[in-house]
């Protein structure tokens, strides 16, 4: 399998855990199955999950928790 990215679908703030008192998502060396939850984008106090549109593990987190994001910026990479 050929490594392939996860793009932020909306500008906002991502979001690797679903509350600061809770685990992350997915870590790196981690697997992800089709449509799971990767993490979360806020915009304008929405919130809105990001979910994994192919299988595999995940390769390299590209973005720290609670950082600003561009709508098409690479969140992961998974291979």
């Amino acid at each position: 399998m050929s490594d392939t990215q996860i793009l932020s679908p909306l500008p906002g703030t991502f979001y690797r855990r679903p509350s600061p008192d809770q685990p992350e998502y997915v870590t790196k060396g981690g697997t992800v199955a089709v449509g799971d939850v990767i993490g979360l984008v806020e915009v304008m106090k929405s919130f809105h999950e990001v979910k994994a549109d192919k299988a595999g593990t995940v390769i390299a987190i590209l973005v720290e928790d609670a950082e600003a994001v561009n709508a098409g910026q690479p969140l992961m990479e998974i291979g």
